[in-house]
């Protein structure tokens, strides 16, 4: 195992595996323990040398996963990986703030009169590139893990990987039709039409998808597949029906024929095609400000890379050939994040039970010594709280959601680490095609 170094003035050092010597150091009181996961300790003497090797990160870019790879390169040559990580992003932003609107929404309803939206006075129109809450947290988060691993390793090139989609091709290709070309951007499927509604209808025959016009119905209304909030105004989402089936599926007398589905989602390639330019520029303003060289790369070198020298496809592996050494020694471990909320602002439930008491949503912030995401040891398995109860019992799992114990004793458990909005866990890497 590998554990990082910072000298007096906390600035990284070359990560070492003389594990026996970081003990005596620690032992000694000339070092004090930083960080657990990963270990890292800092020097509380001045180091008689400050020889440091070249050590280039790759960054493996993504909607869902970010991999980070950093590999050291040697006087004699020889290449090996130091540190290697994935991270899996956040998912419910978008859930959550639908959520938060629908209660501010009914709070006005109930409490003020009723005031006319001024769509003039939105922030993306006040403030210049603004960016959707749930993109400006993946960015964040992507900066955030490289600025980290600058602070543990002298790093002194980053190559991050920015990938760009071309939609209507992708769709022409799913849909067996002849790709576009030139001008041909410019003609979208919604070409010539004047709203997504308008093209809906058209492309349904203005007849509904449910009964085909048997109610004889003549009001017709656009219906989301998926649930605006989680699908979007897509086309793809979007069916014509009736007012009668439409008003009936609503009410569950009518189920929709099986046919109907969720055509195929672009979600994470247009978040790509948002987030990457926004990403480059923060990433080598903030690095470059460090003394450290940024470049950039693109997804075909990285799968050709990978192809050459016979890898398998995962995130931290993918950002190992970002960094431009495909072939350096791997580590045998790697580790795997996850993001999680801070906060959980919401005070009470919003259903409320009979006599018009409203449950309160949250409990005590500290039970039995034991808080939230706190990283424990239960039967010599490192876990994390996912669900805690005032009796003193803890939901405990890993990282990927593998249940350890549904409700362990509090007597059962020990405290490894406080809780973190960073989970994080140590895995060994998987080296099979």
């Amino acid at each position: 195992m590998l554990v990082c170094v910072l000298d007096q003035n906390g600035q990284p050092l070359m990560p070492t595996a003389r594990c026996g010597k970081v003990r005596r150091l620690l032992k000694d009181k000339k070092a004090k323990v930083v960080k657990r996961c990963p270990f890292t300790i800092k020097l509380l003497y001045e180091p008689v040398t400050h020889v440091t090797q070249p050590i280039e990160v790759g960054d493996d870019t993504g909607s869902k996963h970010n991999g980070i790879s950093a590999v050291a390169i040697y006087p004699d040559g020889n290449t090996k990986e130091i540190y290697a990580s994935e991270i899996q992003m956040r998912s419910d932003i978008t859930k959550l703030i639908s959520e938060r609107r629908a209660f501010r929404r009914s709070r006005r309803n109930r409490k003020t009169r009723y005031r006319k939206p001024r769509f003039n006075n939105r922030v993306h129109n006040k403030k210049k590139g603004w960016l959707a809450p749930s993109i400006e947290n993946k960015i964040n988060l992507h900066i955030r893990e490289l600025i980290y691993v600058c602070s543990i390793l002298p790093v002194t090139r980053v190559a991050i990987e920015t990938a760009s989609f071309d939609m209507q091709k992708l769709k022409a290709d799913m849909n067996c039709l002849k790709r576009p070309n030139g001008t041909d951007y410019q003609k979208g499927e919604q070409y010539g039409f004047w709203n997504v509604r308008e093209y809906v209808l058209f492309r349904d025959g203005h007849t509904c998808a449910c009964c085909h016009g048997k109610s004889k119905d003549p009001i017709l209304n656009i219906h989301h597949i998926e649930s605006r909030q989680m699908g979007g105004d897509a086309p793809n989402n979007l069916i014509t029906l009736c007012e009668t089936c439409h008003k009936g599926y609503h009410e569950g007398k009518i189920k929709l024929p099986s046919t109907i589905k969720r055509g195929t989602r672009f979600k994470d390639a247009v978040f790509m095609g948002i987030m990457r330019w926004a990403f480059w520029e923060r990433a080598k303003t903030i690095l470059e400000t460090k003394g450290i060289e940024v470049h950039m790369t693109y997804g075909y070198l990285t799968k050709n890379a990978r192809i050459r020298n016979g890898l398998p496809k995962t995130h931290y592996i993918d950002a190992r050939c970002i960094s431009g050494h495909p072939e350096a020694e791997p580590l045998e471990y790697y580790y795997l994040k996850k993001k999680v909320r801070s906060h959980n602002r919401k005070l009470h439930k919003a259903t409320i039970s009979k006599g018009g008491i409203r449950k309160r949503n949250q409990s005590a912030k500290e039970i039995k010594g034991f808080r939230l995401f706190d990283k424990v040891m239960y039967q010599n398995t490192e876990c994390f709280i996912f669900g805690k109860r005032t009796t003193g019992y803890f939901d405990l799992r890993k990282i990927d959601g593998t249940k350890i114990h549904a409700s362990a004793n509090y007597k059962h458990i020990k405290l490894l680490e406080r809780s973190n909005t960073l989970l994080i866990e140590r895995r060994r890497q998987d080296t099979t095609i």
